[in-house]
């Protein structure tokens, strides 16, 4: 079976959650994606802050990390159902480094009309967020960025 490689970043880190929206997706390791921060400011269905990856302002240290899953090509048009391709987020080939170096992935980036920087995550958004994070092993400070970011009243 055709697979694509998939770098989740935000929510879909969480092997639970991704697997939800795209049944074969299978864990192969953790990335980063260089010169990019991780945003909260992309706006969901519900109003409240999903997350989003933006181009670094110069910084070669900033990174968004994240998991890098295995998905069968089948299970691709539910995840970016699930997404809100072309509506909220945008497919975009990166290039990420993993332990075994560096390879291209599929992500999403959140389209410019659903970007709004007063927004805040949720508290279950987050959660999901801080699970994969924990679940793959990101960088302990990156864990504990994450953990630390402001939630809003869930709408």
């Amino acid at each position: 079976m055709a697979t694509f490689r998939y770098f989740a970043y935000g929510s879909n880190m969480a092997t639970e959650r991704v697997r939800s929206r795209a049944p074969s997706a299978r864990p192969v390791g953790v990335a980063r994606l260089p010169r990019h921060v991780l945003r909260w400011h992309k706006r969901g269905r519900d109003g409240s802050g999903k997350c989003d990856i933006s181009a670094a302002d110069a910084a070669d240290t900033d990174a968004v990390w994240g998991v890098l899953f295995d998905i069968e090509c089948t299970d691709k048009p539910r995840l970016d159902a699930a997404e809100g391709l072309g509506v909220g987020y945008d497919a975009r080939t990166v290039q990420v480094l993993a332990e075994s170096g560096s390879c291209e992935a599929l992500t999403y980036q959140a389209r410019r009309s659903h970007i709004d920087a007063r927004l805040r995550p949720t508290p279950w958004y987050k959660r999901h967020v801080v699970i994969g994070a924990r679940e793959h092993g990101l960088p302990a400070a990156y864990q504990r960025a994450l953990a630390a970011i402001r939630t809003t009243g869930d709408p």
